[in-house]
């Protein structure tokens, strides 16, 4: 079997997702170093892989352009892909696939029936839950065996931008950093703000260390409301947000540049732990069963064990069906303590140079 000259690799959304696949770009790479390898995603995640020094080609998909997928098909076909690896698997990409040409296409294994089956009806069948990096894996594995470990590689003038707009705050050089990204999508995968208000105080006193806030433009207003609130509460200015004055490249550097970074079940989770930081991830309305929790050594899944309503979603909801919202209100302040302070005090000085 001749080996593949052109590569292409589907994977439009989210952020968590397209992180997670950085183990197949780099294995397809090392497999095959002279081949074209091309990734296509919807344009607002383009800077999920545009600095990936293992791709050739970047190409953006709009959903909302008229005629974008016929376009995206033709454009497919007319490059002629000896090789097709399908890590979305929706009705989209199923047409991309499809009508491609290609020789040899590859298709990540998604587990929906087993994920119906655990949030419709409670029935766990997940016998020996594995990520959703290690799904992505097993669609090259006839190729070889990848490597797992899950990067997020940027040159060198972001990771130099982005340390400059942290330290042109209110912060030096030389603090210690603790990050939060407090905020999520759905409502049912955000820890109460009082929660994050009250560990950010203990963490900046009893700790020594600066809060620096996380989140999107979206998340500004209410990172906002929770930096002040631990600088009222902490008698000093201990706690920053950065929430839409970044980029999310520029995010996840600072994210690295942290040795505890506390984060909900979101994106900028797995971007933290790929650029090193060791992530205290909380979840609530979701499970590790899904495949999404922190990839690497050293991470803690808070999580209400126990809890029959529990996933009552793969992606989160807009309210607690319940009503008590249990699965984030059982998870304690001191409890999130413990462990960020646990692995503070094993932490070495770190600084996020990958």
């Amino acid at each position: 079997m001749h080996p593949p000259s052109k590569i292409l690799i589907i994977r439009f959304s989210s952020i968590g997702d397209i992180v997670l696949t950085n183990p197949v770009v780099r294995f397809l790479r090392k497999q095959f170093p002279g081949a074209r390898i091309d990734f296509v995603t919807k344009k607002e995640h383009a800077e999920l892989v545009r600095w990936n020094p293992d791709l050739s080609n970047v190409i953006l998909f709009d959903p909302a352009s008229e005629g974008a997928l016929g376009g995206l098909r033709k454009k497919i076909r007319e490059t002629g892909y000896d090789l097709i690896v399908d890590l979305h698997n929706s009705l989209r990409s199923r047409v991309l696939r499809t009508f491609s040409g290609a020789r040899r296409v590859r298709v990540v294994k998604k587990q929906v029936l087993l994920r119906f089956l655990l949030v419709a009806f409670g029935k766990n069948l997940y016998k020996n839950p594995r990520s959703v990096t290690d799904r992505y894996c097993d669609t090259v594995r006839r190729f070889g065996d990848p490597d797992p470990v899950v990067e997020f590689p940027l040159p060198d003038d972001i990771i130099g931008t982005a340390t400059g707009r942290l330290i042109a705050g209110k912060f030096k050089a030389d603090d210690r950093l603790v990050g939060f990204a407090p905020s999520a999508m759905h409502f049912t995968k955000r820890w109460p703000m009082d929660r994050f208000v009250k560990l950010g105080i203990a963490l900046a006193t009893s700790d020594r260390v600066k809060i620096v806030i996380l989140g999107s433009a979206a998340d500004a207003e209410y990172c906002a409301d929770i930096a002040q609130l631990i600088n009222s509460g902490a008698g000093a200015h201990c706690a920053e947000h950065l929430a839409g004055k970044l980029s999310i490249s520029e995010s996840a550097v600072i994210a690295g540049l942290c040795p505890v970074f506390v984060t909900n079940d979101t994106g900028l989770m797995h971007l933290a732990a790929a650029r090193g930081a060791r992530v205290v991830a909380i979840f609530g309305s979701t499970v590790r069963e899904f495949g999404f929790a922190p990839r690497g050594e050293g991470h803690v899944v808070m999580e209400s064990r126990g809890l029959e309503c529990r996933p009552c979603s793969h992606i989160g909801r807009d309210r607690c069906p319940k009503g008590h919202f249990r699965c984030m209100n059982d998870i304690t302040v001191d409890s999130v303590r413990t462990e960020a302070s646990r692995i503070l005090a094993a932490s070495h000085p770190h600084h996020g140079d990958r």
